[in-house]
């Protein structure tokens, strides 16, 4: 199944983050997000101004909202990074993954 179509599922904590192994599987599937140790994965995104900057983080916000999954951000003028971890865990789920193929998707239209 296709990231992109999946539901994060709320974490607790109490299980253990993404094996190395899984993280490469799962990062093949993605088109442009990179790993921080194997604790984080993140994507830079460029736009032409600030105000479209902006308007990504909102948009992005939003469907975070709606997944109950929440990335970190930085916002660098017209460049917007998004990091993506589960906190709860420490490290890298599913969720992660999800939210990433799900922002690609998001952007692109």
């Amino acid at each position: 199944m296709d990231l992109s179509q999946k539901k994060c599922v709320a974490c607790e904590g109490g299980m253990p983050p993404m094996a190395a192994e899984q993280i490469k599987s799962y990062l093949d599937e993605l088109d442009g997000w990179a790993l921080v140790g194997i604790q984080k994965i993140f994507k830079e995104y460029k736009f032409k101004n600030f105000i479209d900057a902006l308007a990504c983080v909102n948009k992005v916000g939003e469907l975070a909202e709606s997944e109950g999954h929440h990335p970190d951000f930085a916002i660098l003028y017209n460049r917007v990074i998004i990091n993506l971890t589960t906190h709860a865990i420490g490290g890298l789920s599913e969720n992660d993954f999800i939210m990433a193929a799900k922002i690609d998707k998001m952007l692109s239209n």
